[in-house]
């Protein structure tokens, strides 16, 4: 892709995680392409590709399932095309100015994601001092810290997932202001935070993520009634529950097992939708009904702050409202519970309830005991119904009919 665009006459490079994931020795998630050709002429390039953005024009060009995403260089100074660049209250709301390489590596956010790999003589480029930051393993924002954060508030976010992600202390001045100006999170679009929070929970270090959220105040703006649950800690019950879950996620990610974001958001706001069931329930509402309540009530506050779609918000609430149904072990019951769609979500959900001391242990393992021994494969159907299933033959037209004699 790099030498298409360069024998069409234009400059490409590798540029931001993807080299630096490759430089620290990690597999790189995905490869972004910086250029000095415009949008417009990388659709011209290449067939396979779509402009997206306003607040960013982008390529994205398709390879399959693929999609490389590619950037015009851009500046932040001043030009003949600065009508391009609406700030707002300090908040970028449109960048389209565009500029050179070395312009291009000054507006980027953090030192170590402003590297380039030229394929003109394959070296790095370095415009930031960022090779230093990624060998001190220090994270440092490019810039002024406080403007950039006003800039793009969601920069707060990153900061946390790279420093949980990678493990790099964050540089002081780019530390400090970000408690004080966590409140930016607020005038950030509810759907744009739920990708990021996509990000910083789904990325392999979701434990460590948490509590750095936690700890510059960050969490509280994203999930703010279940920051408010965790600080009527119950026997250390809620951040155990908390903290189990996420590790949980961390483990299947490392043994690359699939995670959907329904499960780990129905962990998030277990505790509020739990301690709120509680208050209807003593007023007298029944346990299934209390929690669809609950959950109602949580999930439509939470989307004020980051929207879940429908498609994970339903599976999220089957979650919670069949845990009561596990305490029903007689009869037919338990048989008809592990055919419910969701039973294997729910059940995993119990299991993380009775490691964290919600539940009784003993309910989890006779959950599991029992599905052990229900396990038998469905029985093949034999041939009599085979045929019932199979679609009748329409009768040629006079077939059966009397005969005139």
């Amino acid at each position: 892709m790099l030498y298409r665009l360069k024998n069409a006459g234009y400059r490409a490079c590798l540029v931001g995680g993807g080299v630096r994931d490759l430089l620290l020795g990690r597999e790189p998630k995905d490869f972004d392409v910086a250029t000095d050709a415009r949008p417009e002429q990388v659709r011209q390039v290449f067939r396979n590709c779509r402009l997206i953005g306003r607040r960013f024009r982008l390529a994205h060009v398709h390879f399959g399932r693929e999609i490389i995403e590619v950037a015009t260089f851009r500046s932040m100074g001043d030009g003949e095309q600065q009508d391009q660049r609406q700030v707002e209250n300090g908040m970028i709301l449109r960048d389209n100015v565009y500029g050179t390489i070395d312009e291009d590596a000054q507006r980027r956010d953090f030192t170590i994601n402003a590297l380039y790999y030229d394929i003109e003589d394959f070296s790095v480029l370095d415009y930031a001092n960022g090779m230093q930051d990624l060998r001190e393993g220090r994270l440092r924002l490019l810039g002024d810290p406080e403007q950039r954060y006003r800039e793009d508030p969601v920069r707060m976010l990153r900061a946390v997932r790279f420093a949980g992600k990678l493990g790099f202390l964050i540089e002081e001045q780019t530390e400090a202001p970000i408690e004080p100006l966590s409140g930016l999170l607020q005038e950030v679009p509810s759907a744009r935070l739920y990708e990021e929070v996509l990000k910083l929970f789904l990325g392999g270090s979701a434990l460590e993520t948490f509590e750095k959220l936690r700890h510059y105040g960050l969490f509280s703006r994203l999930f703010p009634a279940t920051e408010e649950a965790l600080s009527h800690e119950e026997h250390d019950f809620p951040i155990t529950f908390v903290n189990r879950g996420l590790s949980n996620t961390d483990q299947r990610i490392r043994e690359e097992k699939p995670v959907t974001p329904a499960f780990l958001f129905a962990v998030l706001l277990w505790e509020p939708v739990r301690r709120l069931a509680g208050q209807y329930m003593e007023e007298g509402l029944a346990a299934v009904p209390a929690l669809q309540d609950a959950g109602r009530e949580v999930l439509s506050a939470q989307n004020q702050s980051v929207s879940i779609p429908k498609r994970f918000g339903y599976p999220m609430r089957d979650i919670w409202q069949l845990q009561p149904r596990f305490e029903n072990r007689a009869g037919k019951r338990p048989q008809r519970l592990i055919t419910h769609p969701k039973f294997r979500a729910a059940y995993d959900f119990l299991l993380l309830r009775a490691e964290a001391g919600e539940t009784d242990s003993e309910l989890a393992a006779w959950w599991t005991d029992f599905q052990k021994e229900n396990a038998s494969p469905q029985p093949e159907p034999t041939e009599q119904k085979r045929r019932r299933r199979r679609r009748r033959r329409r009768k040629p037209d006079g077939e059966d009919k009397p005969v005139d004699g």
